[in-house]
Formats: structure tokens, sequence, C-alpha cells
């Protein structure tokens, strides 16, 4: 399949999960949706999430950005977002995803913003706006994640 891909995260995020011993660019590395689809993770924390997607090879039979390629950024945001909530003991599943698309896109980026909606013990939801280059919105989303204890591999 050639060069291994990875969705990019800014630097200082990555410094401070590895320093947790996470591996954040591996957990969502090729092989996985948002990689194959072109998603880049611009800003990441539990309060804001930034991203962006190309709409070149993510269309539908029209030419149109794919609505599930909506999807797939938006879910994509929101569990970073919750993941970086819920910190390194928890893992984030998404369980609701709710996709309303606006306006269709035929080239460019779009890029997603993921704010918290509400952050508890064990979910979180995110808003996710997306927009075209021109700053008009695409997309707008609202993505539910369960937070789980992550389950250490018994010792032997």
């Amino acid at each position: 399949m050639g060069e291994q891909q990875y969705v990019k995260f800014p630097q200082e995020v990555i410094d401070e999960y590895a320093a947790l011993g996470v591996d954040l660019p591996a957990l969502f590395s090729a092989g996985h949706l948002g990689t194959r689809m072109g998603v880049e993770i611009l800003e990441a924390s539990a309060d804001r999430v930034v991203g962006t997607m190309p709409v070149e090879g993510n269309t539908q039979p029209y030419g149109l950005l794919h609505g599930g390629a909506s999807a797939v950024l938006a879910e994509t945001l929101g569990s970073v977002g919750s993941m970086l909530h819920g910190g390194s003991s928890k893992i984030a599943v998404g369980v609701d995803l709710n996709c309303t698309h606006h306006r269709g896109v035929r080239s460019g980026l779009v890029t997603g913003v993921a704010t918290p909606v509400h952050r508890g013990r064990s979910t979180a939801t995110y808003e996710i706006a997306i927009s075209d280059e021109e700053g008009r919105r695409v997309c707008s989303a609202r993505l539910t994640c369960l937070l789980r204890e992550v389950q250490l591999p018994a010792a032997d």
C-alpha cells in the first residue's frame, strides 16, 4: 500500500500524549477512514478541535462533497475532542451522530470546528460546524461519545 500515512496532530498534542505513553499518530494511523479521506487535525484540545478535509476524492456521483464524508470529518473531530476530554485512562466511542447538510461543495478544502456541548464522566457531546473555503456553513453536526475506561491486559 506504500508509505504509512498518519492523521496529523499539532506537535504539542503529540508530545503531551507521548508523555503519558500514548502514540497518538499511531492511534489514528493509516487504514483508518479519516486518514484515507485526507483529514488533517490543525488544532486539538478538549475545548476545541479544528481539522480539514479535501473535497477532491470525497465526492458523490454529482461531483459534490459526499454527505458521508462530512460525517467522517465530524465524527473524527468530535471523537478527538472527546478523547482529549476523557484523558489517557479512557477511550471515546461514538454512539450518536447527527448531520444536517446545508450546501454543496465541489472543490477545495472543508474545515470543521468541534466545540463541546457537554463534557461529563461517562459521555461527551460535541457540536461540529463544517464550512467551505469562503466560510459558508456546509454541515452542522453533533456527536455524542461514550467514555469507557481503558481495559489493560491482565498481567501474566
